[in-house]
């Protein structure tokens, strides 16, 4: 057959996941829809399900496993880095501020990806830094779509409200002034994977002379192209 890669038994495996795709199915449905032998099908979902390509549902059918999210994560993460520096290095140039890419790690946020600002004051943001989910515009955005109980936990001793975040959903868009660090103001977009779902936050950061008490009217737009331009990669297969 014309999909075959000459190694029989990883075809077969591939059947199994592709059946999958459209959703549960039982021991019957997979040989329905794969052709193969039942004890081959069942062989196959068993070994996939060991190493968690395949798991169960509540009624025991097979659905695909978690670790195809996390390799399927793992992927467009690469994809969010090989894409972030020209994208940032454009934020940068048409605000002339610092830009900064964040991605959420458990109750922390982790600075990914970065273009500083050239001369003068700037808002250096090393690449590897961790800092808090509790304040500062992209917390607030990498929060803001969280599901309920995991958004209420985590306003928990946070420097902005349930109101804020609401207002942050509305408008695409969130800013801190002096929130996170005294003096320096922000502006944050979300970055967002194929199933929309908030993965990253683009910010740009700076003094608050600069940026004024009202850093949102200055560069939102410009964030949130940058994210849109981020989130669009995301979008591409391949």
């Amino acid at each position: 057959m014309d999909n075959s890669s000459g190694v029989g038994v990883l075809d077969k495996a591939a059947l199994v996941l592709s059946a999958l795709e459209s959703g549960p199915a039982t021991l019957a449905g997979l040989v329905g829809a794969t052709g193969l032998a039942r004890p081959t099908a069942h062989r196959l979902a068993v070994a996939l399900e060991h190493h968690r390509m395949v798991a169960r549902d509540m009624q025991g059918r097979f659905i695909l496993g978690p670790r195809l999210a996390e390799l399927a994560a793992a992927a467009g993460e690469d994809r969010l880095l090989a894409t972030a520096g020209p994208v940032l290095t454009h934020l940068r140039d048409i605000t002339g501020e610092s830009a900064q890419l964040y991605r959420r790690q458990g109750d922390m946020r982790i600075c990914v990806a970065a273009a500083e600002r050239l001369s003068g004051l700037r808002d250096t943001v090393p690449v590897g830094s961790t800092l808090t989910m509790k304040a500062g515009s992209s917390a607030q955005i990498l929060m803001a779509w969280e599901e309920p109980e995991r958004l209420h936990r985590g306003l928990q001793g946070a420097r902005f409200t349930a109101t804020a975040l609401s207002g942050v959903r509305r408008r695409g868009w969130a800013q801190s002034i002096g929130e996170r660090e005294p003096g320096v103001a922000s502006v944050s977009a979300p970055v967002r994977g194929p199933s929309n779902r908030v993965v990253a936050a683009v910010s740009v950061s700076g003094p608050i002379e600069r940026l004024t008490r009202h850093p949102g009217r200055m560069h939102a737009q410009a964030v949130i192209d940058a994210a849109a331009r981020l989130s669009e990669a995301l979008r591409r297969t391949g």
